[in-house]
């Protein structure tokens, strides 16, 4: 007598941008070892500047994607509106059980699109809220928990957040059920992935190897929000800051495909002990600021890698929406008080900075918490 032939679920893991890789990387790894699941990974294009894209797969050891939609730049309603219809056509012919998104604009568009087709949606790094619906990653991120089915969340604010707007709890919809697992961080479980492979290179294979080694000590620059970077006044002002930044300390500043074209069309000098660099690949960047003084940046994924690696952070934003980062991690908002950067690199540098510890759950682990509870849930 034959055995049964068990249905593999088919799963879509969707991405586009840094952040998206690398919540997705261990996972989708993980789960290519269980017999249930199929895992398939969908590519948007939104990330089309190779060192932006393909090197993070690579860096990440993520499978080619199955499907490259290819929807390149534009405006947020032009990338999402390319995603959905592109989006569309691959759910229709691949009929995936069940979509695993994060917080970009192909997140919004594929989990409105995958829930007109009636198909199960899983969102990593659930429940973040900076409050700042002028952040477009919010209005994301608010939209994706709605549409949902399964939430996973990464930091206790996330589950306060979600019953208070009535996602989850007594007050959600009773005629459609909505899972949220505390499970920790994917980014951490690739940090922590990228640090054990960096170990066993050669430093010499690193872009910016010769760099490194000619720095005594540097800080680490990034810049791409559109809050910092498109206004030509705001973005002035960050150059003469890292300028008097550099007084104390030299940064290397890898610079972001959009910032280069706004600095360029301000005609904005960067200071003379800023070295600007083309951006890195996931494993350069690491090895470049994992031995850093301090980073200076406007992502968030950074913000929560800094706390891990116990690197001050002093975030260039208003808000943030990892709030565990400032209460428990090495993470400092400075707002719009842009002097207040060299002070608090001063401190940094005479080793007067705050405590942190790593939060609960940001262990390498999450990924494992993940897969164990889709083994349960879908069915």
């Amino acid at each position: 007598m034959g055995g049964y032939i068990i249905k593999r679920k088919k799963v879509f893991f969707v991405v586009g941008a840094r952040p998206n890789f690398m919540k997705i990387a261990v996972l989708s790894r993980l789960m290519e070892s269980y017999n249930r699941f199929r895992p398939i990974i969908v590519h948007t294009g939104q990330h089309y500047d190779y060192r932006m894209s393909q090197s993070f797969l690579e860096d990440l050891e993520i499978r080619k994607p199955d499907y490259f939609l290819n929807v390149g730049s534009g405006t947020h309603a032009q990338q999402t509106a390319r995603v959905m219809a592109r989006f569309e056509k691959v759910c229709l012919k691949a009929k995936p059980d069940l979509v695993v998104v994060g917080d970009v604009n192909s997140t919004l568009a594929t989990s409105i699109t995958a829930k007109k087709l009636g198909i199960r949606t899983a969102h990593i790094e659930a429940g973040l809220r900076s409050f700042d619906i002028s952040m477009p990653e919010e209005i994301n991120r608010m939209v994706t928990d709605k549409m949902s089915d399964m939430l996973f969340v990464t930091e206790k604010s996330g589950m306060g957040n979600l019953t208070a707007e009535g996602i989850i709890g007594k007050s959600s919809n009773k005629n459609r059920i909505v899972k949220a697992f505390f499970v920790g961080n994917t980014m951490i479980d690739s940090l922590r992935f990228g640090l054990s492979k960096i170990r066993s290179m050669d430093v010499n294979e690193f872009s910016v190897c010769k760099l490194k080694e000619s720095l005594k000590k540097y800080a680490v620059m990034t810049l791409h929000r559109p809050s910092n970077v498109d206004d030509k006044i705001q973005l002035k002002k960050l150059m003469e800051m890292i300028g008097e930044v550099s007084r104390d300390i030299e940064i290397v500043f890898p610079v972001h495909p959009r910032t280069r074209k706004k600095i360029k069309r301000y005609k904005i000098k960067i200071p003379k002990r800023v070295h600007a660099i083309s951006p890195l690949g996931y494993l350069d960047f690491l090895y470049l600021y994992k031995d850093a003084k301090f980073i200076m940046t406007d992502s968030g994924g950074i913000q929560e890698e800094a706390t891990v690696l116990k690197i001050p952070c002093l975030t260039l934003r208003r808000n943030t929406e990892r709030p565990i980062t400032v209460t428990e991690g090495t993470n400092i908002v400075i707002g719009d008080k842009l002097n207040l950067v060299r002070r608090e690199a001063r401190k940094i540098l005479s080793g007067k900075f705050k405590k942190s510890h790593i939060p609960r759950f940001w262990d390498g682990k999450a990924s494992l918490r993940i897969m164990k509870i889709l083994n349960r849930e879908l069915i």
